[in-house]
């Protein structure tokens, strides 16, 4: 090619430089993570995916970083500051006013108060670059691939659940094996995944911590579990198909649900499980301890299953044809539903 001038070759040289930089450079902070959640009064039509107990309060979270507050057994709802206008997927309070709510890209959030005010301790740009450094200490070739695909993919994955022991020891679970603890109540996130048994890079869907000890489940039936945090061990799964959630019961046994109704019971740590008659086909999305030790589980067509016998068998109570997601008991021991479709009313 012939160069006519300096100034035409200045130009080309230019414009490939602007070319391999937009190829090379980090993907852009996606506006969701930059702005705070719009305050609206159509905030209690949201889908909602998340909500918990913070004291007597109810807290609910989902689309657009929306969150919403009610200190009224959920006959009335306010809605809360939140820095970002990110999907939110999970919630845990550790007392009435400490909590953490995590979701779409990469995003952690903090609250002191109840709810009302959030802060971002974490997001998947931050998470991202983690997640490569710590791979990249791994110091093999399939480490690397797997820490430039982080930096090329940037903040797009989200996180599914997170648990805390107390108001400092926690951890966050989500999609391509994402996984991440702190030990100073969220001022630090450090990642997992290195130490996950967890080849496929499987969708980490539910995190509990069962008596200190950290149990995982996932895709394709995966179950992992780690007595400290670091050193992880994969569980022989009683299921090929994927688990959506855990939970502990009363006596230290452990549930584990998922698709199709299928849900398994541990008494021994994951080391044997049981099939629980759930009396469901369809898909198990969340669960809880009610105070009276009442187990309910919520599938996703809207029906609320509840156990007397520590998890051994279910029965449903009630059933209100709409997608739901998540739900939360009531200060008086009612349960409220989080769906796509909102809030739905106390049920018993």
């Amino acid at each position: 090619m012939k160069i006519r001038s300096g100034r035409s070759f200045a130009a080309l040289l230019g414009v490939f430089l602007c070319a391999w930089a937009a190829a090379n450079a980090a993907p852009a902070v996606p506006e969701a993570l930059e702005k705070p959640a719009l305050q609206t009064p159509r905030a209690q039509k949201a889908a909602m995916l998340a909500i918990a107990r913070a004291g007597n309060r109810l807290v609910a979270a989902g689309e657009r970083g929306i969150v919403l507050l009610s200190d009224d057994g959920g006959a009335t709802w306010r809605q809360a500051s939140v820095p970002v206008q990110v999907t939110l997927t999970t919630m845990r309070f550790v007392d009435p006013q400490i909590g953490w709510a995590a979701g779409h890209l990469g995003v952690i959030l903090k609250t002191v108060d109840g709810g009302a005010t959030w802060r971002k301790q974490l997001d998947g740009v931050r998470a991202a670059g983690l997640m490569a450094q710590a791979l990249r200490a791994v110091g093999d070739d399939s480490s690397e691939r797997a820490a430039q695909r982080y930096e090329t993919e940037g903040p797009d994955k989200p996180f599914f659940d997170l648990d805390f022991i107390d108001g400092r020891r926690g951890v966050a679970v989500g999609a391509h094996n994402m996984a991440f603890s702190t030990q100073d109540g969220g001022g630090t996130w450090s990642p997992l995944s290195t130490g996950l048994t967890n080849p496929k890079n499987l969708h980490l869907y539910a995190a509990r911590y069962v008596a200190g000890t950290l149990y995982i489940a996932g895709e394709q039936g995966l179950l992992v579990k780690s007595a400290d945090g670091i050193i992880f061990k994969m569980l022989r799964s009683p299921y090929r198909g994927s688990f959506f959630g855990l939970l502990a019961t009363h006596s230290g046994a452990l549930l584990a649900y998922g698709l199709r109704g299928n849900a398994f019971r541990s008494s021994d740590g994951g080391a044997n499980w049981e099939q629980v008659a759930t009396g469901t086909a369809v898909s198990l999305n969340a669960g809880i301890e009610l105070p009276d030790g009442t187990l309910a589980l919520l599938g996703q067509n809207g029906d609320v299953l509840q156990s007397r016998d520590d998890g051994r068998s279910f029965t449903r109570v009630a059933s209100d044809p709409s997608p739901a997601v998540a739900l939360a008991a009531t200060r008086g021991g009612q349960i409220m539903v989080a769906g796509m479709r909102g809030l739905r009313h106390p049920v018993p």
